[in-house]
């Protein structure tokens, strides 16, 4: 799904015209560690709901390779992929959102209007059940839109929103969750769109230029914006400050921070609150982010990539072909490999319903975790993150508590294993998680060939546990 790619470009684009009206460096956090339940957690969930979760609609499905050939952003803005973006898309002359919204609702029903329905469902949410899920699929932490592009609180915010009365949740979804996920020993962040908000920039991004034009610079917005990050901040004490496609250029980041920092001191902020991709600015970040994309090679800087099951963030009732298992696993531990974090999303149904097929592969995700998460959580990443086995089979390292963990991607055809390039001491032992009995071994120069067990389960990986 490498289109994905194109919604960064347009980030990267926007966040350089609007950062550069900020000034000076965060030289105030230069030498702050990242706290080291960030480091160990491996495991988050995304969480995108909102009203655009109650038309559930987006169509796009538009390949990267042909936007690069094409050139044709406009295209594939008014075919976007993204549901949650719904409000942006249906304002695209002859876009299929339009069309949709025009033939399903009628051409004079308001965006706004979907918040009664979205408000009357969401009172059959269970945030307990959410909880319980995430702590099943092996998840340490939940990161929830606070707030996404069309500017619709999940909170009773205290700062009302200028133009538009009653244009939030019902209920306290943040502060529900909060207290749910934490019950449940996990760590709880929030995500807010800093950069975007379609309430107060109304006209509709449909290419590159409209793009740069649609953060809202103005001193209300920027703010409308302190105010919001410091209320989610003194109230529900949020362990990840996720801001998404910038902030206005005069927003303090470094007060806001240096408030965060005092408030949550384990707390940690992503790289989308400001970004200055000629580096001429240092602008604070705990962690990077990716989107839809992993690392080719490790990074000492932690980071995280962040992706939904499908095409789409938010439900999205036109996509339901969902990646497999097994390749949510492959990702998990390619990223892990590699010092990042994975924050896996889902896309709730308008009553809080998580579709079947996200449910099912949580369960399945955990599942494996359950067996195999000694060489994920707490880990780190060892010399190098790659390897090959003599038999073409992908596999990463992993390292903790004093072992070297050789994670196979595939299930070996053979009853030996080679891994290429791989030496061991000659008192080491070698297990196969979820099975008993150590494995019989032999060093040939710098391959390491390991005797597979007669039987083992089939699995999405399969993780070998070298001490010594």
């Amino acid at each position: 799904m490498k289109f994905y790619k194109v919604f960064l470009i347009f980030s990267i684009a926007i966040l350089l015209i609007t950062n550069g009206l900020a000034s000076g460096e965060d030289a105030s956090f230069e030498n702050r560690e990242v706290p080291q339940w960030y480091q160990d957690a491996k495991l988050g969930i995304f969480i995108h709901w909102g009203i655009y979760s109650v038309p559930a609609f987006a169509t796009g499905k538009m390949d990267i390779e042909e936007v690069f050939r094409t050139l044709r952003f406009d295209l594939w803005l008014a075919d976007n992929p993204y549901s949650a973006w719904y409000l942006n898309s249906m304002k695209i002359e002859g876009s299929p959102t339009q069309k949709y919204h025009v033939e399903t609702y009628g051409e004079n029903f308001l965006y706004e209007n979907f918040a009664k329905e979205f408000n009357k469902s969401a009172e059959k949410w269970n945030p307990h059940d959410w909880a319980e899920l995430f702590k099943e699929a092996g998840a340490r932490y939940v990161v929830l839109t606070s707030k996404h592009h069309d500017g619709f609180l999940l909170w009773p915010g205290e700062t009302p929103h200028p133009s538009k009365s009653n244009y939030y949740a019902s209920r306290d979804i943040v502060g529900e969750l909060t207290k749910a996920v934490r019950q449940k020993d996990m760590h709880m962040g929030l995500y807010y769109s800093s950069g975007l908000d379609w309430t107060f920039k109304t006209i509709p991004i449909k290419d590159l230029p409209t793009f740069m034009a649609a953060v809202p610079q103005t001193p209300e917005y920027a703010d409308y914006v302190d105010s919001h990050w410091r209320e989610l901040i003194r109230r529900y004490k949020p362990e990840v400050l996720w801001a998404d496609i910038g902030s206005p250029g005069t927003l303090d980041l470094e007060s806001l921070f240096n408030y965060y920092y005092t408030e949550v001191p384990t707390g940690v902020v992503n790289d989308r609150h400001r970004i200055d991709i000629t580096a001429q600015k240092k602008f604070h970040h705990d962690f990077a982010t990716q989107e839809y994309m992993v690392l080719e090679d490790i990074s000492e800087k932690k980071w995280e990539s962040t992706r939904g099951m499908g095409r789409s963030f938010a439900y999205n009732k036109m996509d339901n072909e969902y990646i497999s298992v097994d390749e949510i696993v492959d990702t998990l531990v390619d990223i892990v490999s590699k010092n990042g974090n994975f924050l896996l999303n889902i896309g709730p149904k308008p009553h809080g319903m998580i579709p079947e097929g996200q449910r099912k592969r949580l369960l399945g995700l955990g599942a494996w975790l359950k067996i195999n998460g000694e060489a994920i959580y707490g880990s780190h990443y060892w010399d190098r993150a790659e390897g090959k086995t003599s038999g073409g089979v992908s596999l990463r390292f992993t390292k903790n508590h004093g072992n070297l963990y050789a994670i196979l991607l595939e299930r070996p055809e053979s009853e030996s294993v080679t891994i290429m390039d791989l030496t061991v001491s000659k008192d080491a032992e070698i297990n196969l998680l979820g099975t008993e009995g150590k494995l019989s071994w032999e060093q040939t120069g710098e391959d390491l060939t390991i005797k597979m067990p007669e039987e083992y389960a089939d699995s999405e990986a399969y993780v070998l546990r070298i001490k010594g």
